[in-house]
């Protein structure tokens, strides 16, 4: 007979979340460690080889077996933007348990091309024309901070005629191999309907919802192009590239008013003043300086969740820093604040919408005029010019990731060959943004497994809790002392338990759309 105070018996659930939860904790810091120029290169392959327990044949049954005896009959997915009936909470697991496995078994098969990848580039080295040489880690800070057009583009073509050659080949791989593996698990027919199974998110939705916001916002968007094109960088839209884009979006004429001494300490000062830690009493390690070998995408990475989160941001300089520290900001006060009491399911997976949905929630801070006036050095006379460059920012990041949620359901849908695929690439998203763009990158500007569907839905997600905000805490909710607990307890807190279809209507009680987010950037550039 058991004693009354012995633990019940650890059940095969269980067992499969404690292993998974290990096994993320190692990947993550082996991620952070070679992304943040902590270490040369990465070693997956043994972590996987070390925890292949986690993600194995059982595990992978289990929930499978879960997932097919919980799932409602006949429910649409979240993403039609139909309220539908809440799933259970067996299934909420289930689903989002075998959406893991799947991308860790994809991993695993993954992981040598992976570790080539990272140490490709933090060792490659383009080399100009004029015998000049930049790592490929700074190239995209190099390329914004380049005025000269002649010298920006030759960094680019370059850069370009490298990748094609060395990483293109390795990421053309990746995918062919996922999309094997993806396959051979036969959850469903094709790796598109395994995406919506696992994901409750319709792809033919999102991607009619993108195809509409392009063509709903195409005159505002050929009313500002050539204007900010010349004002920007004295160049017409027949000439402008990719390369350009990035030169035009750092904005360095508004670099005096977000300097880099202020930076940290005023973000800081706004999360205190909003009645919350700025790094959730130490959990949040903040990473903001120059290092040789730190990707200059910075990232957010959970090592330990809610204990230790890493915040990594490499200085390109203005208000773009200032924008990617919020942006990751966000993304890290939400790990930093979930419930230990949540299952592993709820705090390390779940639907990337909700997080990436507060990480531009704090971005867009960026794009508020009182937030703006109290935390920066922007005054009255510079504030109008900078809504402007912002709401142009806005709607060329956006029109870009409609464009690739478009041409990645290409990529994925297998229609089109891998070989023709590089064209369809340049065409689409040229096409939506007026940038020209290179054909080397048609297999390096995809986010993994759909990401840029998180995005857009992220997009979304903010103006609804910035609406939702502002109703319960006034404009300036974000120096609210009330607003920062409220946002720990109902956001933060939940972890990511609900997709961002069902968290719009929980917290603001409306579904989520583009229509909010066309009218404040109608608002930002009128």
């Amino acid at each position: 007979m058991k004693s009354a105070r012995q633990a019940p018996e650890a059940t095969p659930l269980d067992a499969l979340r404690a292993k998974g939860e290990r096994f993320l904790e190692e990947v993550s810091a082996e991620y952070h460690a070679a992304h943040a120029g902590l270490k040369q290169g990465a070693a997956l392959q043994p972590i996987y080889e070390k925890h292949r327990d986690a993600y194995g044949d059982d595990a992978f049954r289990l929930a499978l077996d879960l997932f097919r005896e919980h799932a409602p009959a006949g429910t649409a997915p979240a993403g039609t933007g139909q309220a539908g009936t809440a799933p259970s909470e067996s299934f909420r697991s289930a689903r989002l348990l075998l959406d893991w496995l799947v991308e860790s078994r994809a991993g695993r098969a993954l992981a040598p091309l992976e570790e080539r990848e990272i140490a490709w580039e933090g060792s490659a080295v383009i080399r100009l024309p004029d015998g000049g040489q930049e790592p490929y880690q700074r190239a995209a800070i190099t390329i914004g901070n380049t005025r000269e057009a002649k010298v920006r583009h030759a960094l680019d073509d370059a850069r370009a005629a490298l990748v094609e050659r060395e990483l293109a080949p390795i990421r053309r791989e990746r995918l062919q191999k996922e999309h094997e593996v993806v396959a051979s698990l036969d959850i469903a027919p094709t790796y598109n309907a395994t995406f919506e199974a696992l994901s409750g998110v319709s792809l033919a939705a999102v991607r009619a919802e993108c195809e509409a916001f392009l063509r709903d916002t195409q005159a505002m968007w050929d009313d500002l192009f050539p204007a900010f094109l010349k004002r920007g960088l004295g160049i017409t839209p027949a000439e402008a590239t990719r390369a350009d884009a990035i030169a035009l979006m750092r904005a360095p004429e508004f670099d005096a008013f977000f300097t880099a001494e202020a930076m940290e300490r005023e973000v800081r000062r706004q999360v205190t003043e909003m009645g919350t830690s700025p790094d959730a009493e130490g959990r949040v390690r903040y990473d903001t300086g120059e290092r040789e070998g730190k990707r200059s995408r910075a990232f957010c990475a959970p090592v330990r969740i809610p204990d230790v989160v890493h915040l990594v941001l490499r200085p390109h300089g203005g208000q773009n820093d200032w924008t990617t520290l919020m942006h990751e900001l966000g993304h890290a006060l939400h790990f930093a604040n979930m419930k230990r009491t949540l299952p592993f399911e709820f705090r390390w997976l779940g639907d990337n919408s909700v997080t990436e949905g507060y990480a531009m929630l704090f971005d867009h801070r960026l794009k508020d005029r009182g937030w703006l006036t109290r935390y920066t050095g922007l005054g009255k006379k510079e504030m109008p010019g900078y809504l402007r460059s912002a709401g142009f920012e806005e709607l060329q990041f956006i029109r870009r990731y409609a464009a690739k949620l478009i041409y990645e359901t290409e990529l994925h849908g297998g229609a089109v060959s891998w070989d023709a695929l590089p064209d369809l690439f340049v065409q689409t998203l040229t096409d939506a943004t007026g940038f020209r763009y290179q054909r080397a990158d048609a297999f390096v500007d995809v986010d993994p497994r759909y990401y840029a569907v998180r995005y857009l839905r992220a997009w979304q997600l903010q103006a609804v809790l910035d609406e939702s905000l502002r109703e319960r805490f006034n404009e300036d909710w974000w120096r609210n002392p009330s607003a920062g607990p409220w946002m720990v307890e109902e956001l933060f807190g939940q972890g990511q338990r609900e997709l961002a279809e069902e968290q719009a209507r929980r917290v603001a009680g409306r579904g989520l759309s583009f229509r909010p987010v066309i009218a404040a950037i109608e608002r930002m550039v009128g």
